[in-house]
């Protein structure tokens, strides 16, 4: 994978599939700023949201490079497909995509615990005028479960419906390559990671010594959080995202 530039976004991306990037990571001269919804609003109403953040900022569209979703429950393949390709609708009439190619990183879990009633925006990232030339730079990983990168089959899942301890192990373990992988695409390393979060309904506990912590070396004194959520697609156990970011907002 090769980074392409978003020519007014203030970003570069690494391409991944149809429905979204695979990660992004501020241009020369540019920060990426993360922005919490403290009430995850339904998506297209959290969308209009996000325009007005970006309007306020003298920000175009296009500077918005990264989406954490929240759904009710784990979709099956097809129902994943249908909202992809209305959520990717928005983007494109938004002007957001290159040359064809959909520039934002995405996250999408399913809370297991008080889940929303449909689809809602839980946070999203921006790049904004204003990088620290001397520090690392500043980036977002999309989140990733147990598939090979880009493939949305049912039959590429690691270990396909096994949930017993070893199976989640090897899931965790692929996933963190997956990390590492789209991290080094991005040219950062774990020293910028300032998050890491871990998507699943399984004890973390077990993975966290030897498979998390340990291979991500400075960015473990930052710790973990896990959100008792599904990834989006049936079958999908664990899950997982990164950023590394200086400019954290919540607002109601």
């Amino acid at each position: 994978m090769s980074l392409i530039d978003h020519p007014t976004g203030g970003y570069r991306f690494l391409p991944g599939i149809a429905p979204y990037s695979c990660g992004v990571v501020a241009a020369p001269g540019f920060e990426i700023a993360r922005v919490t919804l403290h009430r995850p609003a339904p998506y297209r109403e959290g969308m209009e949201r996000i325009r007005g953040v970006l309007e306020a900022e003298g920000r175009p569209a296009s500077a918005l490079c990264a989406v954490e979703l929240r759904s009710p429950r784990p979709f099956g393949f097809e129902g994943f497909a249908e909202f992809n390709a209305g959520y990717a609708r928005i983007l494109e009439d938004w002007g957001v995509f290159v040359d064809g190619i959909n520039p934002v990183a995405r996250t999408n879990v399913a809370p297991e615990v008080a889940p929303p009633r449909e689809p809602a925006l839980y946070a999203f990232s921006y790049a904004r005028p204003g990088g620290d030339e001397a520090g690392p730079p500043t980036f977002v990983v999309a989140g990733a479960g147990e598939l090979p990168e880009g493939v949305l089959e049912a039959g590429a899942i690691v270990r396909a419906e096994e949930t017993g301890p070893g199976a989640i192990l090897e899931k965790a373990r692929f996933v963190m390559g997956l990390m590492e992988a789209r991290l080094r695409g991005l040219g950062a390393g774990w020293e910028g990671v300032t998050a890491v979060d871990l998507y699943t309904i399984h004890p973390v506990a077990p993975l966290l010594p030897g498979v998390v912590l340990g291979p991500i070396g400075p960015a473990a004194e930052h710790g973990v959080r896990w959100f008792y959520s599904r990834p989006p697609i049936r079958g999908i156990e664990f899950e997982m995202d990164l950023r590394g970011v200086r400019s954290e907002l919540r607002i109601g």
